[in-house]
């Protein structure tokens, strides 16, 4: 993979976790149980220092966090957070799984195209297994509720 295709992968990873922080943070809110708010609160924070290591690569790299990342994917993790929020805690739960499954699945494409580059790869799995543990804990969160109903 060259640099330019490499930080492309990059800039995209960091808009996907730049969406998750504000879904995350707007489904919180949107929730009435408590303990689904502080993980989601807590997940955000996670997916927080998520952006802060994939931008601290894209510049290591001598990149560029994409602009485009900062003001979209705000945006559409508010306003997707928002409408996931107002459909309930399975609905968000739903959703945050297939996120979740679907970073977990482009995490593993590019840690087997980076090469030797030890930095990135730890990163990329680092990011790679919170995306595992969140999915873990929102699929064991599904099954409780809906034993309840």
């Amino acid at each position: 993979m060259n640099k330019k295709e490499l930080l492309a992968k990059l800039n995209w990873f960091y808009s996907l976790e730049v969406e998750q922080v504000d879904l995350y943070t707007s489904q919180a809110h949107a929730m009435d149980d408590v303990y689904l708010q502080k993980t989601l609160a807590r997940i955000a924070m996670i997916e927080q220092q998520h952006v802060d290591n994939i931008a601290a690569e894209i510049r290591r790299l001598g990149g560029e966090p994409t602009r485009l990342g900062d003001v979209v994917a705000p945006l559409l993790g508010k306003a997707a957070g928002t409408l996931t929020g107002a459909l309930g805690p399975e609905t968000v739960l739903k959703a945050d799984i297939t996120l979740e499954e679907k970073a977990m699945k482009d995490y593993k494409d590019l840690i087997l195209r980076v090469g030797n580059d030890e930095k990135l790869f730890s990163v990329l799995w680092d990011n790679l297994i919170d995306e595992d543990l969140h999915t873990a804990w929102f699929a064991n969160k599904l099954e409780e509720l809906k034993k309840l109903h």
